[in-house]
């Protein structure tokens, strides 16, 4: 890959840096937008939300359409390649997690502030600021890439991109291109930039529990006849062993990369109370990024200010599997529902739905367009980047990559450890944006300066 003499790359830098108030503004402007994309909320909204992408899309001189095959709106903006040049894709979405309480948030979050060097605001970093890192990159080039530029704006990632492999078929043709950057992940730290080379899959089941065909008095026939609810927790407990290991036999592990990473930092990131340790064995990214993980994310059960003395003829929970990034969704299901029925206790029914599914990531992070992302991290920074795991699923980079199988595959994003994704609180660091922003004008310039 054709390296960028220090003249090119400061006028780059300094034209990044020129434009960030336009584009700070821009970014403000989507992020008002409450594109939520979960049925119960306002789909106008999203709609709204496209419709501002594809102007500013169309404003940067690109071909643009709005798709939706059966789902909500995506956005394709195109700038063709110049003769022999190649073609990057860039991918982003536009639609964002609900705010959750007002009350929890210490500004509107749909009211974009920024305080202390952050910008404050659902979407604010995810994941519309990787729609105007695209934006700002070709800003810099003047809307002139020196290589063919397709960008991708998702409008239903936060609810499984269900539609996505329908626009993928239908539309693909449009995104082909040699290099894939979506960017929608995070990056080591403040300071220290990296590229996502394995993402966990994942699985979602809900449980359902029966022992009893009607509630019953529970002083009349407790002890003698179990209840749902407990036999439900029996079952739940059983998915780790003493350790907090998950005990489902047969799933895939592997190592994690060796990078620093201590359990003071974790206790910090995460919020963990003092004297609650942590759980399962290995090193703590480990655990977090290639080995499977189970939650509990939800339990239908009689609430406590409404309770009757009765014994619960039913229960039902939703659990979460995160699976090593080599792990196919369908065997690990197998398993887990294996399991789950064998702990049964007291020959409790169970019915087991699999609600959600989306393969892992493992990139063979080498070759020219790896190198020159790498450099242009390097440049934008002053540092070299790492490659790290992240311990989410985001199941539309193995659709990309599935479609796209001679294409490299970039998995990067905006977010810093403190960026609060899908919390109260979200929020992006201003100072690691224009970095990001820097990045990729100059991987658009190598990418350029690399004719076939």
């Amino acid at each position: 890959m054709v390296d960028l003499d220090l003249q090119r790359r400061t006028e780059l830098t300094d034209r990044v840096h020129a434009a960030m108030p336009g584009v700070l503004s821009d970014l403000k402007d989507l992020a008002r937008i409450p594109s939520v994309s979960l049925d119960s909320f306002d789909q106008a909204e999203v709609d709204r939300s496209a419709a501002a992408v594809a102007a500013l899309l169309e404003a940067e001189g690109m071909q643009v359409q709005v798709v939706r095959e059966g789902g909500r709106p995506a956005v394709i903006g195109r700038i063709p390649a110049p003769e022999g040049a190649p073609t990057i894709t860039l991918y982003a979405h536009h639609d964002v997690q609900p705010p959750g309480d007002d009350a929890d948030w210490d500004s509107p979050p749909f009211e974009p502030t920024e305080r202390d060097g952050r910008l404050y605001g659902r979407g604010a970093a995810d994941d519309k600021a990787g729609v105007m890192a695209h934006i700002a990159a070709l800003r810099a080039h003047g809307g002139r890439p020196p290589c063919g530029v397709n960008i991708f704006v998702e409008g239903e990632e936060e609810i499984a991109s269900d539609s996505l492999p329908a626009i993928l078929d239908k539309h693909g043709e449009l995104l082909r291109a040699e290099a894939i950057v979506l960017a929608d992940s995070t990056n080591w730290e403040i300071g220290t930039p990296a590229l996502t080379t394995t993402l966990r899959g994942m699985i979602r089941v809900v449980v359902t529990v029966r022992t009893l065909d009607h509630g019953v008095h529970s002083g009349i026939f407790g002890g003698a006849v179990p209840d749902a609810l407990m036999a439900l927790i029996r079952v739940l407990a059983s998915l780790h062993d003493d350790a907090g290991t998950v005990a489902v036999q047969g799933l895939s592990a592997s190592e994690a990369s060796d990078l620093p990473y201590d359990e003071a930092r974790l206790r910090d990131e995460s919020g963990l109370l003092d004297g609650v340790g942590t759980v399962g064995t290995g090193s703590l990214l480990t655990r977090m990024w290639t080995k499977p993980s189970i939650t509990t994310i939800g339990i239908d059960a009689p609430a406590v200010d409404r309770a009757a003395n009765l014994l619960v003829p039913t229960a039902r929970a939703k659990v979460s599997m995160r699976l090593a990034p080599d792990q196919d969704p369908k065997a690990a299901y197998e398993l887990l529902a294996q399991h789950l029925r064998e702990h049964a206790p007291w020959g409790a029914q169970l019915d087991i739905q699999l609600d959600d599914e989306g393969e892992g990531f493992a990139a063979d992070a080498t070759g020219p367009v790896y190198d020159a992302a790498r450099a242009s991290f390097a440049d934008a920074w002053g540092t070299e980047p790492v490659d790290m795991g992240i311990g989410g699923s985001i199941p539309f980079v193995a659709a990309f990559a599935e479609r796209f199988p001679d294409a490299a595959i970039l998995v990067t994003g905006v977010e810093d450890p403190d960026s609060r994704a899908h919390g109260a609180n979200e929020s992006l660091h201003l100072g690691e944006f224009e970095k990001v922003c820097v990045a990729e004008a100059l991987l658009l310039e190598r990418l350029g300066e690399h004719r076939g």
